[in-house]
């Protein structure tokens, strides 16, 4: 089996299997960074929000309503996309899911994570995603490092993080390679980062501070648009 992840800038992600297709923080009108629009990714069956901004948020409701998919978020902040017009039958329980709580969606499994962070409705998060296979995937959220990241780390083998290395309203780069070490992250994709001029504008201090927090976690830098191949076997 595999698994292709797809950076959309910032911290909007598609998640494809032959299985199932999950794209979180569908940020990409009025993104400078993203490379195309959400109308060309195909099908979509699942939009996952970490938190209630409107650089993450993004395209959900509008997404949700064109396509069918579903939406998973903290609850709170599903109640808010029910406000925008997603059908309560779209969204996971109706009205969300809570930090801990595991949903499935076709074969893959999405365990809520707590991020430290703010959002206008319900609280901030992240997201383990267990593709189907067994690839796993920690998508941050917008938060600074946690000592808690140590157990999720215990709890699930990471075979890939996706880090905000920001800084300013997240984890700068120092910290991100600290939550590699962690999270026992094996490979890291940074995000939120150059999308404005008040973050950080490039991931190279992000590779240095790794070398040295969590040398044996492989970064894989990625440009908008770009995607990364993962072949995985059956556990």
């Amino acid at each position: 089996m595999q698994t292709t992840v797809t950076w959309n800038g910032h911290s909007n992600f598609l998640l494809r299997s032959e299985k199932v297709s999950i794209l979180i923080d569908p940020f990409f009108e009025h993104n400078p960074a993203a490379p195309c629009s959400w109308e060309s990714l195909g099908k979509i069956d699942l939009v996952l929000l970490t938190h209630d901004h409107d650089d993450h948020v993004g395209q959900a409701a509008e997404i949700c309503r064109s396509s069918g998919a579903q939406l998973g978020a903290i609850v709170g902040t599903g109640e808010r996309m029910l406000a925008a017009g997603v059908a309560q039958e779209q969204i996971i329980n109706g009205i969300g899911f809570n930090i801990g709580g595991t949903v499935h969606v076709n074969g893959a499994a999405v365990t809520m994570t707590e991020a430290f962070h703010s959002s206008e409705s319900g609280f901030p998060v992240g997201y383990i995603i267990t593709m189907p296979g067994g690839f796993t995937v920690y998508h941050a959220g917008d938060t600074g490092i946690f000592a808690n990241m140590q157990v999720w780390g215990e709890l699930f083998p990471i075979d890939l993080a996706l880090l905000p290395i920001g800084g300013v309203y997240t984890m700068d780069a120092r910290q991100a390679a600290h939550a590699c070490r962690l999270l026992g992250a094996k490979q890291v994709i940074p995000m939120h980062y150059a999308t404005f001029p008040v973050l950080e504008q490039s991931p190279e201090k992000f590779a240095a501070e790794l070398a040295k927090a969590a040398p044996e976690c492989r970064p894989l830098i990625l440009k908008p648009g770009e995607s990364a191949v993962f072949r995985h076997s059956e556990p």
